[in-house]
């Protein structure tokens, strides 16, 4: 597999992108799938995010069958419950507020497809917030950080002071565990030693 070899995030997660173009420095292509982020409608949150990085996966292998396609998906799990995206600033404060003092499971689901296979997986990084007074909660609210991500908080931003200890991989919680994917993309054929080859 050369240098060549053409990758397809179908994400619209800008922090996801940013993780393959800038941290990694490969050469991909960028897509917004088209599908609902509805997780209300699983047994499990594994089954939840390897379900919906497929989808995504799926979609962009329709149009782009001879490429890798990556899809993801990410979400909060915390005493039974799965919390996704909030929809509003008071649920976003319900979120903050179960995960508050406590530790909760990030599971992010990823899934590679290519012509008519693919293989999927999940990680699982456990976070534990500190203890916070309701004006903190409020006052990470009023920064907006939080609205577009899974559980109503970004680690990698100003959610940070949020988080007293993560266990397991930090990427994870970003969104995109890149140890597994790559992983998933070895299965699907790529080695290791061709992905550091994949440069912009």
């Amino acid at each position: 597999m050369d240098r060549s070899v053409p990758i397809v995030l179908s994400s619209n997660s800008p922090r996801r992108r940013s993780l393959l173009s800038d941290l990694l420095g490969w050469n991909v292509l960028f897509i917004s799938p088209d599908v609902e982020e509805n997780v209300g409608d699983f047994n499990s949150p594994s089954q939840a995010v390897e379900l919906l990085a497929e989808k995504k996966a799926l979609f962009g292998a329709n149009l782009y069958p001879e490429r890798y396609v990556i899809g993801a998906d990410t979400l909060v799990y915390m005493e039974g419950r799965i919390l996704g995206k909030p929809t509003s600033k008071k649920e976003a404060l319900d979120m903050l507020s179960l995960l508050n003092g406590s530790t909760h499971e990030v599971y992010t689901g990823v899934a590679v497809a290519k012509a008519d296979r693919i293989i999927f997986d999940h990680e699982v990084t456990k976070v534990t917030f500190r203890r916070m007074d309701i004006k903190a909660l409020l006052a990470y609210l009023d920064t907006e950080e939080g609205m577009d991500k899974a559980g109503a908080y970004g680690i990698q931003g100003k959610g940070a002071l949020l988080v007293e200890r993560i266990e397991g991989c930090y990427f994870n919680v970003v969104g995109l565990p890149l140890a597994t994917l790559s992983k998933v993309l070895e299965r699907m054929g790529w080695p290791l030693e061709a992905q550091w080859r994949c440069v912009k």
